[in-house]
């Protein structure tokens, strides 16, 4: 019988966060002292993105902390396939590693309790729910997660099918069949002739440790901004902080009917769980414990594969590099895709590549480019005077966390009033607002009329998931419904201003790659 899972545990408010201490690596003192920056760092089934950065995270995690002996017998235990054989006219080689993550579905080993619990009816199958393209730079300070829709749209070269043995020309097809027809090799050639990129190495895992790999790692914390249920996937948590064990991992990766969001909504919820569970890997303790360690390992090799390259040695280089790696370290985006669906006669409907960004973005992993915006001086970037960080800003020392919010407040527009008799008031909210990455005119007016004794934040009905972000960073204001204001939300600044509280989005600013950093989405 199954351990019984754990009950969401929301944090309670009244208890502090521990301190969270670190230690530089010498590479990035070094880089100090040099004057250069460090980087901190469709269908019903399931798809499994993070039993994949699970096994990735841990594996290389462990063999940075513990040593060659324990290493060697990972490397004894995980089995091998030869998916480079007699390969040719293969992409160049570009910098840094890149290593092609496959999750298979093998929920034949979930037991029946589990399936009842967790919802996990259905067939196995000889296919692929998950492939991600992991990119490590060169200098080891940075890994890049790209995920690859199963449903893209790609094109078979010639091959034989590893079921049937029968021979086929090339043909289009939904991406995840290349694991389907011809396994780890067909799938390594058809990602490469897609992506241009050259494939180091090749990890294979089923999904059914997963559970048991976050339960070893003593659960993972989660924040939401809102409530999330899924009916779906039984999945049921309130707004707030919660400590997921494997079950409720599970469910949190696999829903996709929270909202209207769907998939992309889960592509970014499987975002913060990864960096989540970075975090939870380097910050609780298990890498430095042998007997936990052990549980980890030996869980995770239940059902990995690997290409016969991905030995003791490279583990060991990877665990060295990344032993210092924290959420900040990473990096997650999806291919860009066109808009709507690319229907194909025989196969339905698939999901076309944007030609222009996703070559670019290929082309930042082949020459060892991060795919997000330049390296901030700190979690939002550099700090403008009375801005978060910044001398009397919010989030500076002794300020509160950010609060988490459902919109980017980048991606939200402000005019600032001042309804009071205070010279500067308006200059000063704005300044603030702006300050904690609100999109705010820099221009605020004085509003003619009686002065207002409260704060008011004015909006449109139709941006009210805005205004809520919005009202979060000016405690005490009062929410008011203009119906067809438009996009801009008035922020009529009254006598009872105070300050700006720091705020931070679930749906976190991206670059020109939609990606985003761990740090971005895991929990304040």
């Amino acid at each position: 019988m199954p351990t019984p899972p754990r009950s969401p545990r929301p944090r309670p408010a009244g208890r502090p966060r521990p301190p969270q201490t670190g230690v530089r690596s010498a590479r990035n003192v070094r880089n100090a002292r040099n004057g250069r920056k460090a980087r901190g760092g469709r269908d019903g089934r399931p798809r499994w993105g993070m039993r994949v950065a699970t096994t990735l995270s841990v594996l290389v995690l462990c063999a940075g902390g513990i040593g060659h002996a324990l290493v060697t017998s990972l490397d004894t235990g995980i089995d091998r396939v030869d998916p480079f054989k007699d390969m040719k006219n293969r992409p160049d080689a570009g910098h840094g590693m890149n290593i092609l993550l496959v999750g298979t579905d093998g929920r034949d080993k979930i037991t029946k309790e589990e399936r009842q619990k967790y919802r996990l009816g259905g067939a196995p199958c000889r296919c692929t729910d998950t492939i991600m393209l992991v990119h490590i730079s060169e200098d080891r300070e940075r890994a890049s997660v790209v995920s690859l829709p199963r449903d893209s749209y790609a094109e078979l070269p010639s091959h034989t099918d590893g079921t049937t043995g029968d021979k086929h020309g090339p043909h289009p097809v939904k991406l995840n069949a290349a694991y389907s027809e011809g396994g780890p090799h067909l799938t390594v050639r058809t990602v490469e002739s897609m992506t241009g990129v050259k494939i180091n190495h090749y990890l294979e895992i089923d999904f059914t440790s997963f559970m048991k790999t976050v339960d070893a790692l003593g659960g993972v914390e989660i924040c939401t901004a809102k409530p999330l249920k899924d009916s779906h996937t039984g999945l049921d948590l309130t707004a707030g902080t919660h400590e997921l064990d494997g079950g409720q991992a599970l469910q949190y990766v696999r829903s996709r009917h929270l909202d209207g969001s769907s998939d992309l909504g889960r592509m970014q919820r499987q975002q913060r769980f990864m960096a989540a569970l970075v975090k939870q890997a380097t910050s609780s303790g298990v890498l430095l414990n042998p007997v936990k360690l052990r549980g980890v390992t030996s869980t995770m090799l239940e059902s990995v594969r690997a290409d016969k390259g991905f030995g003791t040695e490279e583990m060991l280089t990877l665990g060295k590099a990344m032993r210092d790696f924290t959420p900040a370290s990473s990096e997650f985006t999806s291919v860009p895709v066109t808009t709507g669906g690319f229907p194909v006669k025989g196969i339905g409907s698939t999901l076309k590549w944007d030609p222009v960004k996703s070559k670019k973005l290929f082309r930042a992993l082949r020459k060892d480019k991060p795919l997000t915006p330049s390296a901030p001086e700190g979690p939002r970037g550099p700090r403008e005077p009375g801005g978060p960080g910044g001398p009397g800003g919010p989030g500076g020392p002794g300020q509160p966390p950010a609060s988490m919010v459902e919109v980017s407040p980048e991606q939200i527009r402000v005019q600032v009033y001042n309804v009071t008799r205070q010279d500067g008031l308006g200059q000063r909210v704005d300044g603030a607002l702006r300050g904690t990455g609100f999109n705010t005119t820099r221009a605020p007016l004085n509003h003619t009329g009686p002065e207002a004794e409260r704060t008011q934040v004015l909006f449109d009905p139709r941006w009210d998931r805005s205004a809520k972000s919005l009202a979060a960073a000016l405690p005490g204001c009062e929410l008011r419904p203009v119906p067809r204001q438009g996009a801009t939300l008035k922020v009529m600044a009254g006598k009872d201003y105070e300050t700006v509280r720091p705020v931070r989005a679930e749906d976190a600013h991206q670059g020109e790659f939609g990606a985003v950093t761990g740090d971005q989405v895991v929990c304040p």
